[in-house]
């Protein structure tokens, strides 16, 4: 096999570069009207040598046909979220595929930056006005349910009806560029066949090569106790350190026996740095780590404890240990302060919140970036989410430009709700710009009129 890399019109380097119809190999008979899809796409110099007399014929994939006729793709184009691949047979056939990559738009062009963009949404009408530049949608329950299908404003007139009418709704809108991550109703169905089912549904609705099923990590929660989430005061009645090895994994399994059957798998439910390499055995095609609600966390338990070392007033202990508990740190009240006090600290040292790498809540990017470096699983990418304020994304993309980075930065998925996003495409300095704009254009056409 020879590896080529392939890359769209306008993509060419300063130097010579050809073309796939350069080397001069005919499409196999009845294949013309695929192979002419990518007879355009530039060989460098060098793969251009390596191939060059070797080839007789060029055809394209099942895959490949399957790709154009599930996208309806327009004569001569191939769809965006794909690279092109070619194995070089030994009789002289060149195998033209199209494999599943969304650093690409349409045409084997590269989107314009390594990271890739991605909403958290359900809504097709806040998700349609940035739909062109995303690379992924990711959806759970709460935002399909609660802030979308049964919430008045935003389902305008209950135009949608069930999460199916939703979720094609949003492959229309997204189009064959955009992985679509949709979470699995209930991680704790005990009959795999029955997720299985689940699974085929959400094919069927966006298609195989846009289906990212997304697994959430249950910790200590199981199908024998979820029901303590959902009854009484839905407080769980454990820590959430504190279970048994089999529910421990349990999450774990459930992606990679997924994962086995031919999906990719959005892991997610990771707060912490050291979830990520056991999560990773799980080899999902997406990891995350979260950040809003970790850094909001960890400012408090800065703010009390530092409190108390100054006063020594247990109110703020106790103020803490609530906190602890309304976040699920703990279970009951009779926790000790002195542990809660010696946990919030073992907790920001940690984070290295007193730390530059982790005074912006980001030590967990950090850390998992690296061990990104570091696996075997070529496809796998690091969603950041959970965002919001002033500073969380500036933060990011501020991180995003950092060199010891740049190699894994095309691995990198960046997403939030599309109206945070919203905020940081703009500037005080638009407004003013566009006054000055507008009011020498009203001018200008003020004078004419008066002519």
């Amino acid at each position: 096999m020879i590896t080529v890399n392939y890359s769209g019109k306008g993509e060419g380097t300063l130097d010579m570069n050809y073309t796939l119809s350069s080397l001069g190999a005919a499409a196999a008979r009845g294949e013309e009207s695929m192979v002419e899809r990518v007879e355009n796409l530039r060989i460098h110099a060098e793969d251009f040598e390596r191939l060059s007399g070797k080839v007789k014929y060029v055809t394209t994939t099942e895959r490949f046909k399957d790709v154009i006729k599930t996208f309806n793709v327009q004569k001569g184009e191939i769809p965006a979220g794909f690279r092109v691949e070619t194995t070089l047979l030994m009789d002289g056939t060149l195998h033209t595929d199209l494999i599943r990559d969304i650093s690409y738009d349409k045409n084997g062009m590269k989107r314009p930056t390594g990271v890739v963009f991605s909403a958290d949404s359900a809504n097709p009408y806040e998700i349609e006005p940035i739909a062109p530049l995303l690379g992924n949608l990711t959806c759970n329950p709460g935002i399909i349910y609660d802030l979308f299908l049964n919430n008045p404003a935003a389902n305008v007139g209950r135009k949608f009806k069930t999460r199916e009418e939703v979720i094609k709704e949003i492959g229309r809108i997204l189009g064959p560029g955009c992985d679509i991550s949709v979470e699995l109703n209930n991680p704790f169905e005990r009959d795999f066949e029955k997720i299985l089912d689940e699974c085929e549904r959400f094919k069927e609705l966006v298609s195989e090569y846009r289906l990212v099923v997304k697994v959430p990590h249950t910790g200590p929660i199981t199908a024998d106790n979820v029901s303590q989430l959902m009854q009484g005061n839905k407080r769980f009645n454990g820590r959430y350190d504190q279970c048994s090895t089999e529910a421990a994994f349990m999450s774990h399994n459930l992606a990679l026996k997924l994962r086995e059957h031919g999906y990719r798998v959005n892991y997610t439910l990771m707060f912490e740095p050291y979830q990520t390499a056991l999560a990773l055995q799980a080899k999902p095609y997406f990891i995350n780590s979260f950040i809003r609600h970790r850094m909001k966390q960890s400012e408090i338990f800065k703010k009390l404890t530092e409190e108390f070392d100054a006063t020594g007033d247990e109110r703020y202990l106790t103020e803490l240990r609530a906190f602890m508990i309304e976040n699920d740190y703990l279970p009951v009240e009779e926790t000790g302060l002195k542990w809660c006090y010696e946990k919030a600290k073992d907790i920001i040292k940690y984070r290295k919140f007193n730390e530059k790498d982790g005074s912006d809540g980001l030590d967990s990017v950090r850390h998992n970036l690296k061990l990104l470096r570091q696996t075997k699983l070529r496809d796998t990418r690091l969603i950041l989410c959970s965002m919001e304020g002033d500073y969380n994304y500036p933060d990011i993309d501020r991180l995003m430009t950092d060199p010891d980075y740049e190699d894994v930065i095309e691995r990198v998925v960046i997403t939030a709700e599309p109206k945070y996003l919203a905020r940081f495409t703009s500037t005080n300095q638009v407004i003013s710009y566009q006054r000055r704009f507008m009011n020498a254009v009203n001018n200008d056409s003020n004078v004419g009129k008066m002519g």
